[in-house]
């Protein structure tokens, strides 16, 4: 498992009357990714349960939203308030699940630093959510 631990940030957001706006990754971090996904998430459903053994992910979410980690054997649970839009620089190693803890569907954008891979041979299931 990774020696890193996990980044988390606030995402700079422009809002007004029509909605919200972010770019979840800048042009140098964007540069470095080999795939890109777009989850929507119904309310009190899961997703991630998994870690990758050689890709980073770095995850938009758009809360409300439960995040549980596990880091070197530590399960830790960060809460993103509603509305608000955070982003999870995940090492490899590190054990992701993602609750949508709120009344509609949950918008996340992952990016990855390695292709996908329809065998699933970097992704590895563990249920931590």
């Amino acid at each position: 498992m990774s020696g890193q631990s996990t980044a988390i940030e606030t995402v700079k957001t422009h809002r007004d009357a029509r909605g919200s706006l972010f770019e979840p990754l800048n042009d140098r971090e964007l540069a470095a990714q080999r795939n890109v996904h777009v989850v929507l998430t119904q309310p009190d459903e899961v997703r991630g349960n998994h870690f990758h053994r050689g890709a980073m992910e770095m995850t938009t979410v758009v809360g409300p939203c439960l995040v549980r980690l596990k880091e070197a054997g530590a399960v830790r649970d960060i809460e993103v308030p509603a509305g608000e839009i955070w982003r999870f620089t995940i090492p490899p190693g590190v054990v992701h699940a993602y609750r949508n803890t709120g009344s509609m569907p949950m918008v996340m954008v992952s990016f990855c630093s390695l292709p996908h891979d329809p065998a699933g041979s970097d992704t590895v299931r563990e249920q931590i959510l």
